[in-house]
Formats: C-alpha cells, sequence, structure tokens
C-alpha cells in the first residue's frame, strides 16, 4: 500500500515513515501543499496522512480542494489542534480521520488499516490463488489455512501479485508499490525479496508459481493458470 504523508515536521514525518515502512507501507513525504499536489499528478496512493498547518496553506485547503476533484481518497488528518471544533472542520472539509498529536505508530497504523478496508477501498477484498489467502487488512498470508511467517515487504509484494494473478506485473510498478520514492533500493533489492518468497512459498507447499519474465516483471499463476 501507497501513502502519500504530508508533514512539516521532518523529525515526525521520519518516525511516521519509518514505522509504517516496518510494517509494509511504501510512505512518500512532502512537507507542503505544493509538494502534496504534485506527488498525486505523479503517483497513485491509496491514502493521505495530512498535517493541518503546513508552511504554504492549511491541509484543509489540500483536503477540500480533492474533493472538490472527486477525489475520493482516503485522508486522515494528524494534527495538534485537537479541539472539538478543530476535529468537525476536519471531518466536515472532507478529511475520513483524524489524529491528534502526539499519537503511537501502532494506532496510526490501525487506523491507516481501518481505513483502508472500507467498502471499495484497496483492501477490503481477501485476496485467494490456488491454496493461498491473502488478507491485505490484516497483513496475513495463509496456505492451505495455516498462517505462515511473512515479512512485511513479502506480504506486500505477494498482495501485488495476487492483484494481478495470472497477468506480468512489471517491475517498475512492483518497486513503485513497495518501496518509498527517496528510498534507497539496491539494483536486486526486488529480485532478491522475490527469492526469499519464493522459498517461504515453497516450504509451505504453496501450490502457485511466481514467474520470471525477463526484462519485464513477474506473474503469479494458480495451478490451472500455471497448467494451463
Amino acid at each position: 500500500m501507497r501513502i502519500l504523508l504530508v508533514e512539516d515536521n521532518a523529525r515526525l514525518a521520519e518516525l511516521v515513515r519509518d514505522g509504517l515502512d516496518r510494517l509494509g507501507f511504501a510512505v512518500d513525504w512532502y512537507d507542503s501543499v505544493d509538494g502534496a499536489e504534485h506527488a498525486q499528478q505523479v503517483s497513485h496512493y491509496d491514502l493521505l496522512l495530512v498535517d493541518l498547518g503546513l508552511p504554504d496553506g492549511d491541509g484543509l485547503d489540500l483536503i477540500r480542494a480533492m474533493r472538490r476533484r472527486r477525489n475520493s481518497t482516503p485522508i486522515m488528518v494528524l494534527t495538534a489542534r485537537g479541539g472539538l471544533d478543530d476535529r468537525v472542520a476536519g471531518l466536515d472539509a472532507g478529511a475520513d480521520d483524524y489524529l491528534v498529536k502526539p499519537f503511537q505508530i501502532p494506532e496510526l497504523a490501525a487506523r491507516c488499516r481501518a481505513l483502508l478496508r472500507r467498502p471499495g477501498s484497496s483492501i477490503d477484498t481477501v485476496l485467494t490463488a490456488g491454496n493461498i489467502t491473502l488478507d491485505p487488512s490484516e497483513r496475513s498470508v495463509c496456505v492451505a489455512g495455516t498462517v505462515i511467517d511473512a515479512t512485511p515487504r513479502e506480504v506486500a509484494l505477494l498482495e501485488q501479485l495476487l492483484r494481478r494473478s495470472g497477468h506480468v506485473v512489471a517491475k517498475t510498478g512492483l518497486e513503485s508499490a513497495l518501496y518509498s520514492m527517496d528510498a534507497e533500493v539496491t539494483p536486486n533489492a526486488l529480485e532478491a525479496t522475490v527469492s526469499r518468497l519464493r522459498k517461504r512459498l515453497l516450504a509451505a507447499e504453496a501450490d502457485v508459481q511466481i514467474k520470471t519474465v525477463h526484462g519485464v516483471g513477474y506473474a503469479l499463476f494458480a495451478p490451472r493458470l500455471a497448467n494451463g
């Protein structure tokens, strides 16, 4: 899942980005309204986390502008403004949730998952192929009904492949979903994650295959598709 964080406090932004990254979210950080608008022109996001007091404007203006454009991406406000009137203003502007600073990363992550599993969101449906089941909201993977131990990055990779089961997913698309824009990604980072995921699924006796399409990307095939 890809998140856009709009926050002008660099220290807090770093803590949020690192904390969510460890849980399998790819987080891009911008510190202004203009930066957030630009980011949305070049990338798709599943969720926005928006501070209100930004250097070039109020986060509420960003939220209102998005809603006027019929942009229905879930938005959570992160702010020190904790008064009742502030919370009402944020929700009336179009925010879906409102979290007052200071907060703990586990609560933030739980609220992110709650927003993302709302009906019509990108992770409200359990994904299945062969004997594999992945619950995007819980970030859990089962093989033949048994939960397997997988890293957040491996779960994120498997999720992207399951969403396009039977089709090739471009390497660039996978990297975009798994890593933030400014992450230091080594040339073979994705290949290494694919290799680890393959070994993990093989050890659990999963009946799907992850095939490499050289120069393009990867594809996950369920038994019937793999043999057809």
